[in-house]
Order: C-alpha cells, then structure tokens, then sequence
C-alpha cells in the first residue's frame, strides 16, 4: 500500500528533515507517527501525498511510484487518499454541506449525486442536523468531523490525519479518535501523525512508528516481528 524505500529529504536552508527512512504500511493498518515537533511527521505525510518528492529515494503508494510520477498519475493518485489536518481548513464562507460538496465538485461528481452522498457523508461524522451551519457556527470538534468528512468525499483507500486532535479538548480529541478508529474498521488504510503519547498508550493494540530528528527510533511492527522469532 505504501513503501517508503531508503527516503531522505533535504531542504536547501534547513537541511534534512528525513534521513534513509524504509517503511511498509499494509492495506487496513492503522499507524500512529509520533515524536516531538519537527521530527518528520508532517514531511512523510507529504511525501505519501507526493506533495513533495524524495532528495533521495523511493516513495511508493497504491502502485505509483514518486521516481516515475507522470503528470496524469497525482490527480488519480490524491482521489484514493483523504487528508485531515489540525487546523480544519474549511472554507469559511460555506456551510458544512457546501465544505464537503466542493470535496465532490472539483472531481467533476455528477450534481445530481452530490447532495445525498454529503448527506450520508455527515450522517456518518455525526452531523446529520448541522449541514447548514457555517464553520464560525461549529465547534472544534464539530469542524474537524466536518474535515473529515470532506477527506472520506470520494471515497479514499487511505486516510491521513495531521494531528487532527491538537486543537481539540480532550472530550472532543476522543471523539474525533473513535472516529478514525471506525473508519479504520471498515478496512480503510489510516497513518495519524500525533504528538499526543496517552492517546497512543490508551490504544496498544495500533502500530507506533517513532521518530526523532528524521530518523525512525521505534516501529512497533519491527518488535512484534522480534517476538514471533
């Protein structure tokens, strides 16, 4: 599902942000990324988007590969990944349907099913009654499900969240989370960057990929592997 092969990132006046990184995510994991502020979370995110390439590596994800991406594959590829971020991102002079109708809009959805597909979609956050509320309207919690939905709009095998409960108190941190732990039921890919380490010791049983200063310091995966042995 995605693969990051020996990635390092490198920008011109910070240096690198990510040094010789190999990871296998499979299809249906739910991984948590963790690690203090500029240890790399948000740069693989954005690799995995193929927002950014890699200074040197291979970045793979659904079968494309960012060392042979042509122009056609990164519309295609962006369709199967849903993005969720800290800040929300929601226009602000629309309402929570209007948010998550543009998701459908910009990838030329047929008018006549965007309405009730938006309708499901916040049926499914918890938003059934707050479609016409604009975002000034909604809670933190109320936008980020709102988010959320825009990023499930055209139904994505993969789900990144960018601390998506950072700017969340903690009764509406853990709604957002039992969210993402539904998603992720139903057989959706989901790679969670958090900063939030009783979140991720509340829940032992998801994959924990540490990093400090670009580099990996801990893969959960690597240590059920040692256990089996």
């Amino acid at each position: 599902m995605i693969k990051l092969i020996e990635v390092s990132r490198e920008y011109p006046r910070t240096g690198y942000a990510l040094r010789d990184i190999s990871l296998h995510i499979r299809k249906g994991e739910f991984v948590f990324l963790t690690g203090h502020s500029g240890a790399g979370k948000s740069t693989i995110l954005r690799l995995i988007q193929m927002a950014e390439k890699p200074t040197r590596g291979e970045v793979r994800v659904s079968g494309v590969s960012s060392n042979k991406l042509r122009r056609g594959d990164l519309p295609k590829l962006r369709r199967k990944m849903g993005v969720v971020f800290q800040d929300f991102r929601l226009l602000s002079d629309r309402t929570a349907e209007e948010n998550v109708g543009f998701a459908l809009e910009v990838t030329g959805a047929k008018r006549v099913t965007i309405r009730p597909r938006v309708a499901r979609l916040l049926a499914q956050v918890g938003l059934a009654a707050r479609g016409q509320a604009l975002p000034e309207e909604l809670s933190g919690g109320e936008r980020q499900r709102v988010a959320i939905a825009r990023a499930l709009a055209n139904d994505p095998l993969i789900l990144l969240a960018d601390e998506p409960t950072g700017n969340l108190d903690e009764w509406a941190g853990k709604g957002i989370f039992d969210l993402f732990r539904e998603i992720n039921g139903s057989g959706m890919t989901v790679v969670m960057a958090t900063h939030d380490l009783d979140l991720v010791r509340k829940h032992p049983s998801y994959r924990v990929i540490e990093l400090s200063a670009g580099s990996v310091v801990y893969d959960s995966a690597d240590r059920a592997t040692e256990e089996l042995v």
